[in-house]
């Protein structure tokens, strides 16, 4: 752990990217080494920026119900890991926030990712997570979640559980009908086993 803790506070002192942010940076993740599901995100929105604490929004509290956990299980860092593909909040654009800054995952996610030897469920949120945890896995984001079961029970891609992704979410009911389900499930077996 204390190889693990001087990483971490490598990655919340990170300047990087500092010159691009427009609330200056302040890394956002959730780590430990006994966590058994990692959740791969995109990049901490405005809000999450402000609090600091991961996914603590509209979209989290989407999250949570999508996998049938408590805030508390969530923010235990001994069962869930957060790791997005950028720590820090990469400002808005006209539809959206922007991408994250491709400066981060080549800087810190290999070295946090080692740490992680226990991880039994990987949560791939979003086409910027899914081009690195499933590269070549398909053309859209539809698809790749479309074809989830080609990486259970291991990893499961999400679409972002976003406010904004009400219209994607209404487009393709089979992901609430068919997914979600079967997520649950997978999620409260890793969490009450620790075993796959």
């Amino acid at each position: 752990m204390t190889g693990l803790t001087s990483l971490l506070a490598k990655v919340r002192g990170c300047q990087i990217c500092s010159a691009y942010l427009p609330l200056g940076p302040r890394p956002v993740v959730q780590v430990h080494p006994q966590a058994r599901i990692l959740i791969a995100g995109q990049a901490p929105g405005r809000k999450v920026h402000e609090s600091g604490v991961p996914f603590n929004d509209a979209s989290g509290d989407r999250l949570r119900a999508w996998l049938g956990i408590s805030r508390e299980v969530f923010y235990d860092a001994k069962q869930i890991a957060i790791l997005p593909m950028g720590f820090c909040f990469p400002g808005t654009g006209k539809s959206g926030d922007h991408p994250p800054r491709p400066e981060c995952a080549p800087a810190w996610r290999d070295a946090l990712l080692t740490r992680l030897q226990d991880i039994q469920l990987t949560l791939v949120i979003g086409q910027y997570a899914q081009a690195y945890h499933l590269p070549g896995a398909g053309a859209s984001l539809t698809d790749v979640v479309l074809a989830w079961r080609d990486h259970w029970p291991h990893t499961v891609p999400l679409p972002h559980p976003s406010p904004r992704n009400n219209l994607w979410l209404r487009r393709n009911s089979w992901f609430e009908a068919e997914v979600l389900p079967a997520l649950r499930e997978r999620v409260a077996s890793v969490l009450a086993t620790g075993t796959s």
